[in-house]
């Protein structure tokens, strides 16, 4: 069995479970305000609150949309652990005792899961069983060094080093950040002595979280073979594809910063002159000047070696993005240029052949909310305050209105929909972690512009015309609870003050409660 066929298991007959949920039309902020689903106990202190004071029915649809968001992480997908099993590094702590599953229907946290989770949200809401999370899918090598765990999707172990450096720089971590620079280090080397392509300078394997083939055209695909793992099919493991060496770039600057941290100059120094080196073949090899956009991947053996292809990749957009890799003018075309279906932007666009809208295939034109969140937080990043919001209300009206974060959509109706994949269909399951969390981050990276840096909290907030002001209220950060406040509208901060005075940062080392109000324009 395939690991794609792991993680999802047989398809029942019962896979839509949901029709069309409400847009915002008036029917659809009257299911706005419907109760939403929480987990028992959910109503706990200690975690943060929205409020949108401008419109009941906003405050409804988005505030309701945040607190079912953090019963997910929280509540319903904050789980004990076997250590026997996940333990292996001797690293994780009880208590806490719990760590992150990826999901209701995924019991284990998932290497990507895991570091996408703390990287979306985990760290700031619930730094110890991020810590605990990011641990569990480590290991320790012959020689006792830290690794993450070796199997065979090794393309997406690297976003772990991106997410264990955001852990640090949230948390100030010392001891974390040591044993994270030796553990993320190892990996990166481990991948660049097997997987790195000398010809093109790109690393090679299949795209972020794409481990279905139905997230590739034929070729690769190969329609004869009744396999839905991405591997078990020709030529996919020298695919150089965009998301994934966007998020490698990341990575070498991840850990470069971490080198820094701890002493190492001279490997930092090393690790970025790699980084520049990697964007500049993403940029020369991936870039499409005629469509203003990059292509998803290039085959790098088979009857199509060398050729782009050049399908809209969500993901690897978003990363090009986040992950520092596009210009400031690329950036401004590729958020121009990417095509949305009527419920978000979607993983692949437009259909490969044998799907449709009527039959989508399961990584190809349809909705993750996590790829949703990814895109919005890169469109609040590009300065598109107007997509940016577009991704929130898209994810906030799928969650809607049974109040659970499901893990696929149908890109048209909205519909609960795990998608097709080798002529079935999927389910989609409920409860999905990623789904919750890329709403998180909208919220906390991109309406209110989080930046955690080492000396402190910076902002550079997004927030929609007639959305404010917007408050979020007793958010742990560090020794510290924040109140946020946002008023005006648009990118632009005219005044930003922490306790009425002006200030460019919330200082890491302050305690007790502070005020932060940011005035935009």
């Amino acid at each position: 069995m395939s690991s794609d066929e792991r993680r999802h298991g047989p398809a029942r007959r019962d896979v839509l479970r949901a029709g069309a949920v409400a847009g915002l039309t008036a029917a659809g902020m009257a299911a706005a305000a419907a109760p939403v689903h929480a987990a028992p106990g959910s109503e706990g202190a200690g975690r943060p609150r929205i409020e949108f004071g401008g419109s009941h029915a906003r405050e409804a649809l988005l505030g309701g949309a945040y607190r079912a968001a953090l019963d997910n992480l929280l509540d319903i997908n904050t789980v004990p652990y076997d250590p026997a099993e996940y333990n292996q590094t001797g690293l994780m702590t009880d208590p806490p005792g719990v760590f992150i599953r990826a999901g209701g229907g995924y019991e284990q946290p998932w290497t990507r899961d895991a570091s996408v989770n703390s990287w979306n949200a985990a760290s700031l809401l619930s730094p110890d069983v991020a810590r605990n999370t990011l641990w569990s899918v480590c290991r320790r090598q012959d020689d006792g060094t830290l690794v993450v765990q070796q199997d065979n999707q090794w393309w997406d172990q690297i976003v772990w080093a991106i997410a264990a450096r955001n852990h640090y720089l949230t948390t100030g971590d010392r001891q974390f950040v040591t044993d994270a620079h030796q553990a993320a280090l190892n990996t990166l080397r481990l991948n660049r002595d097997r997987h790195f392509n000398e010809e093109y300078g790109l690393f090679e394997g299949p795209a972020f979280m794409q481990d279905g083939i139905a997230g590739y055209p034929s070729p690769p695909y190969d329609p004869a073979n009744g396999s839905s793992f991405v591997l078990d099919h020709p030529d996919t493991d020298t695919m150089m594809c965009l998301s994934t060496n966007c998020l490698y770039h990341a990575a070498h600057l991840a850990c470069a910063d971490m080198a820094d941290v701890v002493g190492d100059s001279s490997v930092a120094g090393e690790l970025r002159g790699a980084a520049a080196r990697l964007r500049t073949a993403i940029d020369s090899h991936l870039w499409r000047p005629e469509a203003d956009s990059y292509g998803y991947f290039i085959h790098g053996s088979g009857e199509r070696v060398g050729q782009l292809e050049t399908y809209q990749e969500g993901n690897g957009l978003a990363f090009a993005v986040l992950c520092g890799v596009a210009s400031r003018a690329r950036t401004h075309a590729l958020l121009r240029t990417t095509h949305r279906q009527p419920r978000g932007v979607v993983n692949v666009y437009p259909h490969f052949s044998g799907f449709d809208d009527e039959r989508p295939g399961r990584h190809n034109v349809i909705v993750w909310p996590m790829t949703v969140g990814m895109w919005g937080h890169a469109a609040a990043v590009g300065g598109r305050v107007d997509l940016f919001g577009q991704a929130v209300l898209d994810i906030a009206t799928l969650q809607r209105p049974d109040g659970r974060f499901w893990e696929i959509y149908n890109a048209r109706t909205g519909a609960v929909d795990g998608g097709w994949q080798n002529e079935r269909q999927w389910e989609s399951e409920e409860d999905q972690t990623w789904s919750a969390t890329g709403y998180l981050r909208l919220i906390h990276q991109g309406l209110f512009g989080m930046r955690f840096e080492r000396g402190g909290l910076r902002f550079t907030p997004s927030l929609p015309a007639g959305w404010g002001p917007v408050t979020l209220r007793d958010l742990s950060y560090r020794d510290m609870t924040l109140d946020i406040t946002l008023t005006g509208s648009g990118n632009r901060a005219v005044s930003t003050r922490v306790d009425g005075r002006r200030a460019d940062t919330v200082p890491a080392g302050l305690r007790g409660r502070h005020h932060v109000r940011i005035q935009l324009a």
